[in-house]
């Protein structure tokens, strides 16, 4: 019998290939094939193929928890700050107001300014720093969305501010003696004015031109939820009440500060949430943007 040739996959038998006689072939090479370079149509001519892009909601999940853990150390002292400095406003804005709506305005205010400290201020530095130090280079090449980038990080500030908000709200209660019975609606008020405002920051983060300008930018914009948010309606002039409209945080404090009433009007406090949640789509939407632009120069 003539005797098996020392190439893998065929036999000795001519006309016959291996996998006819029952023996396995050589991994990667076909039936039948020789082996030897130079056929056309090798395989090693094809790219390899590309890994699948990643889903939405799984990348938005691991830019969270890796956003959670890598600001946690450095952020929470800055939250610290946050909540001692509403604090510190309500006692304050305490010798000259006595209670009523003043009352529900300077608590429901100061109570947001702790989003808008963490949401608005920080994320535009960390965006600002992110685009200066060439860090969105690395997510640019990973395989997530935009929008699980920007809404990772964003949901990850406004995380921060949850304990904060809540510990003002509860303090400016008892100083100014509100009722906390709906004190609960904070469950909506922080997601929809933090997740406004984190687009926002963003947004002024990813375009502003220089690191510098992004602080600045973000350090204005805490100073009028500040200004815009604390301090009475009532008392602004007309043209002032016009720019604290366009404040998207605005409608979040006065959905809390309605909440302070004997008889809340239900309809519309979820009128105010309905419009601080449009204003949230279309910041964050902004910020999806202004990455996708920030990431390509």
């Amino acid at each position: 019998m003539p005797a098996v040739s020392g190439v893998s996959g065929t036999t000795g038998v001519p006309g016959v290939s291996g996998a006819s006689a029952g023996l396995p072939s050589a991994p990667g090479v076909s039936p039948g094939a020789s082996g030897t370079s130079g056929s056309s149509g090798e395989a090693g001519d094809l790219p390899a193929p590309l890994a699948a892009r990643a889903r939405l909601f799984p990348a938005l999940a691991a830019v969270y928890r890796a956003q959670l853990s890598r600001a946690r150390v450095a952020r929470i002292p800055l939250l610290f700050v946050a909540t001692f400095q509403s604090i510190g406003i309500m006692i304050l804005m305490r010798g000259v107001v006595d209670g009523g709506s003043e009352a529900r305005s300077v608590v429901a205010g100061s109570s947001v300014l702790v989003v808008a400290f963490v949401a608005l201020n920080l994320l535009a530095q960390y965006f600002g720093q992110l685009r200066a130090s060439g860090g969105l280079d690395h997510y640019a090449t990973l395989p997530v969305p935009p929008s699980a980038v920007v809404l990772g990080a964003a949901a990850a500030y406004a995380s921060f501010t949850v304990p904060g908000t809540i510990v003002t709200a509860v303090m400016g209660s008892v100083l100014f003696q509100l009722p906390m019975t709906h004190l609960w609606i904070l469950l909506a008020v922080i997601p929809l004015s933090g997740a406004a405002l984190a687009g926002l920051g963003a947004v002024l983060g990813l375009l502003a031109p220089r690191q510098e300008l992004a602080t600045l930018c973000g350090q204005l914009g805490m100073s009028a939820a500040l200004l815009l948010g604390v301090l009475p309606a009532d008392r602004m002039p007309q043209v002032v009440s016009y720019a604290r409209d366009l404040l998207p945080s605005t409608y979040g404090v006065e959905a809390l500060a309605r909440t302070f009433d004997g008889q809340p009007d239900w309809w519309v406090v979820c009128a105010d949430l309905g419009v601080c949640a449009g204003v949230a789509v279309v910041s964050l939407a902004a910020a999806t943007w202004a990455y996708r632009r920030a990431a390509v120069r």
